[in-house]
């Protein structure tokens, strides 16, 4: 009888089964196109001698990883963990993980990023990334097979996903605006986010449309302390009602205001955008624009899937936001 061993290695198994190793090899990843009894009895003596192959040793022979990456600009935001969610849990249905790589918010180091992961994986989705659109276009030839979310362009041809946040900002503008408010204040997001650049379109397109309405744009950022920050401004500027770049900004504003004695909505409303899971428990709870997130990830891996089988992905896709009208939304002051 032979002695099962945990350090038992291939050339021990073509020794045992009296054949090559690079036999074992096709033999064990499925490659083999000999005598299928050769094939038996290879199989035969790995079983024996308790032999398994390295998933790093079945990867290069097979010349995949079945791993994907995920770029994501700030992992800290939930909107992005729901994203990731729906991806990894739709993608280990069909055997593949998910190796994760945060950018901290810096475009720069998006690119280095994405390359150096992606040699690491056997594909890529890139979650609204705020790199320059000529970087992404350069460097995209190299990241193949590539899903993109939030950074729909033409000129990259690879699926997308994206949220319509130009109607998605201006449906928000537009509850504030039937609920008598007519002076806003939008907390705008990273310069170099695509979705910014499209909910500041969004709103300015609202305001051609309603002249009566104004709008101030006021440095915001992506994360709570930035609308605790801005709180003394929107206080100043004499608006009745804020937009939000995220629900995270909004979180944070509704806070700052209420520890100046500033009422949310009665003196101030203030909207978020996103639909992260706790912003409908804050107090009060949060009006915002609703983002099928974890469907994203799920759609994400259905074109991955695709691509790296060799077969066509479905449509790119852009879904539409829903208002979700809660209790950080009133009647302008003079309304009342």
């Amino acid at each position: 009888m032979v002695r099962r061993s945990a350090s038992t290695t291939i050339t021990d198994v073509a020794s045992h089964a009296g054949v090559s190793p690079a036999t074992v090899s096709r033999v064990m990843n499925g490659r083999f196109l000999g005598e299928p009894s050769v094939a038996e009895r290879v199989r035969a003596a790995a079983d024996e001698l308790g032999y398994s192959p390295s998933p790093l040793a079945r990867s290069l022979a097979l010349g995949e990883t079945r791993t994907i990456a995920f770029l994501v600009p700030d992992l800290g935001n939930p909107a992005f963990q729901a994203v990731l969610s729906g991806l990894t849990k739709t993608a280990a249905r069909d055997g593949y993980r998910v190796l994760i790589a945060d950018s901290g918010e810096s475009p720069d180091d998006e690119a280095p990023l994405a390359l150096e992961i992606r040699r690491r994986c056997d594909s890529i989705v890139l979650c609204a990334p705020r790199m320059p659109e000529e970087q992404l276009l350069e460097i995209a030839p190299s990241l193949h097979p590539l899903v993109l979310i939030n950074r729909p362009t033409p000129r990259i041809s690879a699926p997308s996903l994206a949220i319509d946040y130009e109607s998605g900002i201006q449906n928000i503008a537009h509850h504030l605006a039937s609920l008598g408010h007519r002076h806003l204040v939008y907390l705008a997001g990273p310069e170099r986010s695509v979705s910014n650049t499209y909910r500041l379109r969004g709103l300015e397109s609202f305001e051609r449309a309603v002249p009566e309405l104004r709008i101030d744009r006021m440095p915001g950022g992506v994360r709570p302390e930035d609308g605790v920050a801005a709180a003394p401004a929107v206080q100043a500027s004499g608006a009745t009602a804020a937009i939000a770049y995220n629900d995270l900004v909004a979180v944070g504003l509704v806070n700052g205001l209420i520890e100046r004695g500033v009422r949310v909505p009665e003196d101030v409303s203030v909207t978020g955008f996103d639909d992260i899971p706790f912003s409908r428990y804050t107090t009060p709870p949060l009006t915002t624009a609703s983002v099928p997130h974890e469907e994203l990830g799920v759609q994400a891996w259905r074109r991955l899937s695709a691509l790296i089988g060799g077969t066509a992905p479905e449509h790119n896709v852009m879904f539409q936001p829903r208002v979700e009208v809660r209790g950080s939304t009133g009647p302008a002051p003079s309304a009342h």
